[in-house]
């Protein structure tokens, strides 16, 4: 028997006659699909599940890391605001920006008549028009809160000094019903700006003259889920590499997008212009 078999292996290499019984294999497996629809309908079955599934785990392990905030009381506030009823303060600084108004353009004006495809019509904006506030400020008058390393997230990744926020420009999903808008965070408030347990943690907005407001949204974001002035909605932190394009992605220089737009066309420009001293030089 074993001189039988070195004889076979001596005129054919192991590998070979593997091979040849695997393709055997999966040709006679392919035939018993063929011949039995309900088997192979009982693989596909399986396969559909196991990519739910895998889509599943992949949205949990997002909300995980953060949380969606259900049932926050929502408000509209828009850049160049004056004080008046419920809102003291006026919008035209942020908390990380003293010229907030100036460096958006002019007054976004909130008045559906005034605005069209979610800005205003006098001007078009040179920051996202889709901003909110959430009542945290990470910033001190020098440097950082001295929670904020240890309650922002995304703080050590963030981090570009003591100067700069860590907070300003950050990506949130806000959600009415089936309908999602994404917005960058721009300012703190209402209210408070060291409500980092509510922000951060598990707590609920604290008592407030707007009904216990939780989240100032833009007129934008306002237009797009088709909010009240006061209103009720869900929110959760988002990182930029899952937030889809839309009408959030088109607009102003603190745009994620935007700004990874044009250093792709820097790239593509320094390559062409490689290419083509490459191409004089020979």
């Amino acid at each position: 028997m074993a001189s039988r078999l070195h004889a076979v292996f001596e005129r054919e290499p192991i590998w070979k006659v593997m091979g040849k019984r695997c393709s055997l294999g999966l040709s006679c497996f392919a035939l018993f699909i063929t011949f039995d629809p309900s088997f192979a309908a009982q693989i596909e079955v399986v396969t559909k599940k196991e990519k739910t599934l895998i889509g599943k785990s992949s949205v949990s392990r997002s909300s995980e890391r953060y949380p969606w905030k259900a049932s926050i009381v929502t408000t509209v506030f828009w850049i160049g605001e004056r004080p008046a009823g419920k809102n003291l303060v006026p919008n035209r600084t942020s908390a990380w920006d003293k010229q907030w108004t100036k460096n958006y353009g002019g007054f976004d004006d909130p008045n559906p008549a005034h605005r069209r495809n979610y800005i205003p019509v006098r001007f078009t904006p040179r920051q996202n028009p889709f901003y909110c506030a959430l009542p945290y400020n990470d910033k001190a008058h020098t440097g950082h809160r001295p929670e904020a390393p240890r309650v922002v997230p995304w703080f050590k990744e963030a981090y570009q000094g003591p100067a700069v926020s860590t907070c300003k420009d950050r990506w949130v999903a806000i959600r009415k019903g089936n309908r999602i808008a994404y917005a960058q965070w721009e300012d703190a408030g209402p209210f408070r700006t060291d409500h980092w347990q509510y922000v951060f943690g598990n707590e609920r907005p604290k008592p407030n003259l707007n009904k216990g407001a939780g989240l100032d949204v833009s007129p934008a974001v306002r237009e797009y889920l088709g909010l009240n002035e006061t209103d009720v909605t869900d929110w959760q932190f988002v990182d930029f590499k899952n937030v889809p394009r839309g009408p959030w992605s088109k607009l102003g220089e603190n745009n994620t997008f935007v700004i990874n737009g044009r250093k792709k066309s820097v790239k593509v420009a320094e390559g062409l212009t490689r290419n083509k001293e490459g191409v004089i030089a020979r």
